[in-house]
């Protein structure tokens, strides 16, 4: 079972990326010495889910200013992600896993067997490949990136944050 402080689970496989009409490979060792902010959709061609990868576009830069990088991943082929990405998200510019076996949902702890899909999970994993953030919820429940952005920097700290912590506020 996947728990925060322990290693987060490695993976490779192939990815969308915008402007690569053919499949890339992208491993969690690409990030290593980044802050990995790696979320899970649902699927694609659905209603919530585009809500949250225009929204995780739309926070890359400010998660990229602090250290981190942004990949999504779903249980969707490539050729999905090709077709929908290109036709409805162009400005979604990070990779997006192509996890069709649901094998890295899998190793997340968040694969529905019963339905081929994962539930949205994100998971925050330090430079150094340590798990430190996860948030797990319903196939419904679209997340903040304002959170995840916070959460980050909270993380980044080294130290105890006290609830409801902003950048600038003192630590405990």
């Amino acid at each position: 079972m996947i728990q925060v402080r322990s290693q987060a689970p490695d993976f490779s496989c192939n990815a969308y990326l915008k402007g690569n009409n053919q499949p890339v490979k992208v491993s969690l060792a690409d990030y290593r010495g980044k802050w990995a902010v790696l979320f899970f959709y649902p699927m694609d061609f659905t209603f919530v889910c585009p809500t949250e990868l225009r929204a995780f576009a739309e926070a890359k830069h400010e998660i990229e200013s602090l250290g981190g990088a942004v990949v999504a991943a779903s249980c969707d082929s490539f050729y999905s992600h090709l077709a929908w990405f290109s036709r409805d998200l162009p400005e979604v510019d990070y990779p997006v896993l192509a996890d069709k076996t649901g094998e890295i949902a899998r190793k997340y702890g968040i694969y529905l067997e019963s339905e081929g899909i994962s539930l949205r999970g994100l998971f925050i994993v330090d430079p150094n490949g340590v798990l430190r953030y996860q948030v797990v919820t319903d196939l419904g429940v679209g997340r903040a990136t304002e959170e995840t952005i916070r959460v980050l920097q909270a993380l980044q700290t080294g130290a105890n944050c006290p609830a409801n912590w902003k950048p600038g506020q003192k630590t405990l």
